[in-house]
């Protein structure tokens, strides 16, 4: 995909501006991996675990009224895992901390998935397939 370096700068950003965030992932909705900055975690794994989520999630909210899916948060003894919708077709998916500030997280994944979802609908790549 075209938007690779684009999105790639994203996530450095991201990690940069949320202290104790560990690494970040973009993929598609159906597993495939865009673009990832994480170290001692295997992208294209979770890329598929992600998928895997995505469509419990999809099916949860749905389920219960809640419209489209947003975003997801697991929290395990050593930190948080959170997926985030990023356009139609991609997902942010980030590794924080235990000490993370949760709100933080929230507000800073939440407007780079904004900005990951408008470079990946808008490449070129993808206008084609759709």
């Amino acid at each position: 995909m075209t938007v690779q370096p684009e999105v790639l700068a994203e996530l450095r950003s991201l990690r940069a501006r949320v202290p104790h965030l560990t690494g970040g992932l973009v993929a598609s909705t159906d597993g495939m991996v865009i673009a990832h900055d994480t170290s001692g975690i295997e992208p294209d794994g979770v890329a598929a675990l992600t998928a895997a989520v995505l469509g419990v999630g999809t099916r949860l909210t749905d389920a219960t009224g809640q419209g489209g899916f947003r975003e997801l948060m697991a929290r395990g003894e050593l930190g948080y895992v959170a997926t985030y919708a990023a356009g139609r077709t991609a997902t942010l998916t980030v590794v924080a901390g235990p000490d993370t500030n949760v709100g933080r997280l929230h507000l800073e994944a939440r407007r780079s998935s904004g900005r990951i979802g408008d470079l990946v609908d808008g490449a070129p790549d993808h206008q084609e397939q759709t």
